[in-house]
């Protein structure tokens, strides 16, 4: 039977692999012209971090490497999602509701 430790440990893995494949999927997801346009680091860059994120460390958050790919997941998500999505597809430059 699992433990208290255990099953914590295994709730929080995974949120952490939800996380990593959320932050992944997005990342593939938003257009690459916005990443430049935001002063991001381009799409491949992302893609790349976060797939590595992601293949090396699943839904592991322990340790220094599963710790590190969190935090990525956490950058894009906090950091370059809301600054691509304001410029990605079907969003306005306009700030009124007529243009």
């Amino acid at each position: 039977m699992l433990g208290i430790d255990s099953a914590l440990f295994a709730v929080l893995g995974l949120g952490a692999l939800a996380l990593k494949v959320w932050a992944l999927a997005d990342a593939v997801y938003r257009p690459g012209a916005a990443y430049a346009a935001a002063g991001k680091w381009s799409k491949p860059g992302w893609v790349a971090v976060l797939a590595v994120a992601l293949l090396l460390t699943g839904g592991d958050f322990a340790g220094l490497l599963g710790l590190a790919s969190v935090v990525a997941a956490i950058v894009y998500l906090v950091d370059v999602r809301p600054a691509v999505r304001e410029l990605g597809p079907g969003r306005s430059s306009s700030t009124g509701p007529y243009g």
